[in-house]
């Protein structure tokens, strides 16, 4: 459905306004992988961007990733893989298994299976680093 303003015209904002209002947002601390580059870390939050390329679905932001004190990685939605553990369940900080669950059937009903992988075959894809 296409919004039109008052003098009767197409906006074409109404398919940008119901892709923001479907969006599921991917929750703070769970655990991703850039898909361009060997960097994981959890979601740390959104940040507002005023110029650049790729952004989430709102339009507006990029997911924050931290992937290490004091660095933060900015990345569309669409680069991020998220990590899953042995079980299936997406890779939380500091979360039981019961809320993993939830928010793993949440994220699975939002996403392509693409965007999923154990992290076990991500550390087994990853270059050996020296110490």
């Amino acid at each position: 459905m296409l919004a039109s303003n008052s003098s009767g015209k197409s906006t074409g904002s109404g398919r940008k306004e119901a892709a923001v209002k479907d969006w599921v947002r991917i929750p703070d601390k769970t655990k991703v992988q850039y898909r361009l580059e060997d960097h994981r870390g959890a979601v740390d939050g959104l940040t507002e961007m005023v110029t650049g390329v790729k952004r989430n679905p709102d339009g507006r932001t990029q997911y924050r990733i931290d992937v290490g004190q004091p660095q933060r990685l900015l990345a569309a939605e669409e680069d991020l893989v998220i990590l899953l553990d042995d079980q299936g369940l997406i890779m939380m900080e500091k979360e039981n298994a019961v809320y993993r669950q939830g928010i793993t059937e949440r994220l699975r009903g939002a996403f392509q299976e693409d965007r999923f992988c154990r992290a076990t075959a991500v550390m087994a894809n990853a270059p050996e680093r020296a110490a």
